[in-house]
């Protein structure tokens, strides 16, 4: 299928996206990497008046850190975050997670900004967020606000982006040494994950964020505390109160739970002695 008959224009500052936020409203959408949103166009699942490209505008891209706090720029690049030193060494769990992320094609274009926004509860960057406590800058003509990723993804490819918003960056406190770990289950490297886990230590405690078990990324706090006690047993058997996998072509709901207990047994085995 082809798309249907669309206006394109091309942004290179904020000031020019909020024009056209303001303008078109709804009837616009937002082109980063393009990745989900070009597919979407060609399967008529979106229709959008208007395209509006926003890979000129450099106020969203560049990776910094100070003051203890990571600074992603929302065009970066899922290989760019993946080759980055300054993400290596204070947010390593996402560096672990972009290998995972489909394809080198996709990943040389596809963005955390527009992983982020599209909320798909299957992908890898919203649990990582979760996990990391990840602070989601949100722009726009009136200034930013700040959203914490726990409060980010209300519901099923649904954010807390407000229609004169654009994802500008997402800020991380530095997890320099702390132990972490992405584990997923998927049918062949590069499909979407049939269940998966993104584990951050914190302190004596940890951060258990699930994608692909439900609406959207989800945290196990029953969980997080058997295993933060060390008990990984006590842990795999507090999934079944706390995840409500879907089913799906993939399979029954238990199958999604007993994938879940193996990847949590995975990453207690991965974070030992850290």
């Amino acid at each position: 299928m082809k798309p249907a008959p669309f206006a394109y224009a091309r942004a290179t500052t904020l000031a020019e996206v909020f024009d056209v936020l303001e303008t078109h409203g709804d009837a616009a959408r937002l082109l980063a990497g393009g990745q989900s949103l070009i597919a979407a166009l060609n399967l008529r699942l979106a229709s959008p008046s208007l395209l509006l490209d926003i890979n000129g505008v450099a106020a969203l891209r560049g990776v910094t850190f100070a003051d203890g706090l990571l600074r992603i720029g929302a065009l970066t690049r899922h290989a760019e975050l993946g080759a980055d030193p300054l993400v290596a060494q204070h947010a390593p769990l996402l560096a672990q997670a972009v290998p995972h992320i489909a394809h080198a094609a996709i990943r040389s274009r596809g963005s955390i900004g527009g992983s982020l926004a599209l909320a798909d509860p299957a992908a890898e960057l919203p649990a990582c967020a979760l996990a990391l406590e990840a602070v989601l800058v949100l722009a726009s003509r009136g200034g930013e606000r700040r959203v914490a990723a726990a409060d980010f993804f209300p519901g099923l490819y649904q954010t807390a982006l407000r229609g004169d918003e654009v994802l500008a960056a997402v800020e991380i406190p530095s997890r320099a040494g702390a132990a972490c770990t992405l584990q997923e289950l998927a049918r062949r490297h590069g499909d979407y994950a049939i269940v998966g886990l993104a584990a951050q230590r914190l302190g004596q405690g940890v951060r258990l964020a699930w994608f692909g078990v439900g609406p959207t990324p989800l945290r196990t706090p029953r969980a997080e505390a058997a295993f933060a006690a060390g008990d990984v047993a006590g842990a795999q058997a507090a999934l079944a109160g706390e995840l409500d996998p879907p089913e799906d072509l993939h399979g029954p709901p238990a199958l999604r739970l007993h994938l879940a207990r193996v990847l949590l047994g995975r990453a207690a085995a991965a974070l030992k002695g850290h």
